[in-house]
């Protein structure tokens, strides 16, 4: 009798596992706080619209941050390229053809192998410091700080009550930096102070349907561009008056400050990723630099 009960139960426990395999990944905690060296972090844009950051020490360790959580893994064994395990995550990337492309897994049961995969990720590989990985090294790029960068408005765009503004980026410090995804940009008045009530919305230009923003490797003197836009209609809602932009990049906070003055309504504007080449991406850019706008 013990024997076709346990019999009967089977299909149930099947079922069971069944279920559990079609569910998505369960978020995963972050890990205690160790003792990893500093080392300065490498961002990576990923398909989702998140961007991962990873700081690669020199004993073989490194810490990921990923939706503000910070998670520290170890070297782990690998057929090919460079694969760090632990915090119940699995982070593993190789370079080829110009890019180093990763991907970020929940691990499994067993702790030892990726089950789900939470992320596919990129970035240039272009000069920087260096990781462990196949053969030794791979080249890893710092990302940028506010402190490696000055900001001025290049350019700008008119069109139908639309307006948009094409921001310049370049590296004013010694060493290669990246950037990827959208910058985090604050309006600000001629005091400095936030205009809360002017909404901040991150666009996707004139990238297709589906793209994913691409990560921009700056050599020093090298530049990167994103775009603000606006409408001039006032009957979407009240315009406001800015002076300043603050922005920031990657997980620095530091704000890089520029000043602009124009007049947007309808209580938002928007903000495009990172993109190399310095022609607006929305609409037709008029000749010239700008400054007022």
């Amino acid at each position: 009798m013990r024997r076709l009960i346990a019999l009967s139960l089977i299909p149930a426990v099947v079922a069971a596992c069944s279920r559990e395999d079609a569910q998505p990944p369960r978020p995963v905690e972050a890990s205690p706080a160790t003792s990893t060296p500093a080392a300065p972090a490498v961002g990576y844009a990923c398909e989702s619209g998140q961007t991962v950051s990873v700081a690669y020490a020199a004993d073989e360790t490194a810490r990921l941050t990923y939706q503000g959580r910070v998670y520290d893994l170890r070297l782990a064994p690998s057929g090919s390229g460079a694969r760090y395990t632990g915090s119940s995550l699995e982070w593993w990337s190789a370079s080829r053809d110009g890019q180093e492309r990763a991907t970020l897994s929940r691990l499994g049961p067993n702790e030892q192998v990726g089950a789900a995969i939470l992320e596919r990720c990129a970035r240039p590989t272009s000069g920087g410091a260096s990781s462990a990985g196949e053969g030794g090294m791979v080249a890893v790029t710092a990302v940028c700080r506010a402190e490696d960068l000055s900001a001025r408005i290049a350019g700008g765009d008119a069109g139908a009550g639309n307006r948009g503004a094409v921001v310049e980026l370049t590296n004013i410090g010694d060493g290669p930096c990246s950037l990827s995804g959208h910058p985090s940009v604050q309006a600000q008045d001629a005091q400095g102070r936030t205009l809360t009530a002017l909404r901040v919305e991150e666009r996707s230009g004139d990238l297709r349907s589906g793209e994913t923003p691409a990560p921009v490797s700056l050599t020093p003197e090298g530049k990167a561009f994103f775009d603000v836009t606006w409408t001039v209609v006032e009957g979407q809602g009240p315009c406001a008056r800015v002076a300043r932009l603050a922005i920031t990049v990657g997980e620095d906070r530091t704000p890089l400050l520029l000043s602009t003055e124009f007049q947007p309504c309808g209580g938002r504007i928007g903000v495009t990723p990172f993109r190399a080449e310095g022609g607006a991406s929305v609409g037709n850019p008029p000749t010239g630099a700008a400054t007022k706008l």
